[in-house]
């Protein structure tokens, strides 16, 4: 996992003793419960999000048609979902919470866009892997804006990545593929860029994901105004949009207000593993060499580092507990 030391630890291990220390390690503590909060819920949107794409393939339909009730029953979901909770609720979240959130809902909405074009001109195994690479782009865009500065084994693990996904892409050249790869890379940007600014305002985006919706729901309409409605079995899309996409988007989005950007971007690993199974026991649709070979070294890189992580997180609390016994 393409993970940065979180500031909390750092700041506590350099306050002074008395009054200070404790306030410093109650606020510790308090990070560390938020940590764990933003890991359940994104890891909840993560999973559910793995059904996205042969929810798509199964509806049957046209690329327009797909992503135009894709979007517009996630838009009328989200909106009664929000509705209800303001009328229960005081503390319900923006839909755009100022500039920010505005520029986070057009990111969102470029990565529905290209999202969906990339199923129709790219295998789920070469998405999917390729979209893993947000990793990478989060773990850039955090360390230029936000001085998370990685260290050399995140480093090491970005080139090793950079190469995985150059082999997936190499396998498309001349398959007719190649299209559909830079869209997935596209898809694979605006989620990093979304989720850094997220997470660099520290305001609640959980609404501000679905609203998004409404830039490629508004390309959707005019260009199915144009060809026509084309789908076989609307209620896989339907379903997708209304259920799969509110929980999912919502979740995620909810993410960085909690954990780092590159940790929101790992859970989408959870689709770079999983879709591709889905998709291969509905579809019997198995992936290339290359897209094995490049996923292959996508996930093994990701595992690996994610172990590392893991060990090195849990050394440096065990350091700030000898410094700072209770």
């Amino acid at each position: 996992m393409l993970v940065f030391q979180p500031l909390g630890w750092r700041e506590c291990a350099l306050a002074p003793t008395g009054r200070l220390q404790f306030n410093c390690e109650s606020s510790c503590m308090s990070s560390h419960h938020d940590h764990q909060k933003g890991l359940l819920i994104t890891a909840i949107g993560g999973l559910i999000l793995t059904v996205d794409i042969p929810l798509i393939r199964l509806a049957d339909g046209g690329a327009w048609t797909i992503l135009l009730l894709r979007t517009g029953t996630t838009f009328i979901a989200a909106m009664i979902i929000w509705s209800v909770w303001r009328a229960l609720s005081r503390n319900v979240p923006p839909l755009i919470p100022g500039w920010s959130g505005l520029i986070v809902a057009i990111c969102y909405g470029l990565t529905s866009i290209t999202f969906v074009t990339a199923v129709f001109h790219t295998s789920t195994a070469d998405l999917v892997f390729i979209l893993a690479f947000n990793t990478v782009f989060a773990a850039l865009l955090s360390w230029i804006f936000l001085r998370e500065r990685p260290g050399a084994v995140t480093i090491a693990a970005m080139l090793v990545m950079i190469l995985g996904v150059l082999v997936i892409v190499g396998g498309s050249v001349g398959s007719g593929k190649l299209f559909g790869d830079f869209m997935a890379l596209c898809s694979a940007f605006f989620i990093a860029v979304a989720i850094t600014l997220s997470r660099a305002s520290g305001k609640d985006m959980g609404f501000t994901s679905l609203i998004g919706v409404l830039l490629p729901l508004g390309l959707a309409a005019f260009m199915v105004s144009g060809e026509g409605f084309h789908v076989n079995a609307p209620w896989w899309i339907i379903f997708n949009g209304a259920v799969i996409m509110p929980i999912s988007f919502f979740c995620l989005a909810a993410g960085p207000k909690y954990i780092s950007g590159p940790e929101v971007a790992m859970f989408y690993l959870l689709e770079t593993v999983l879709a591709p199974i889905w998709v291969w026991m509905i579809f019997a649709e198995t992936p290339t060499r290359n897209s094995l070979i490049g996923g292959g070294i996508l996930i093994v890189t990701l595992v690996a580092h994610s172990l590392w992580q893991l060990h090195d997180g849990r050394k440096r609390r065990g350091d700030l507990a000898v410094h700072h016994p209770a």
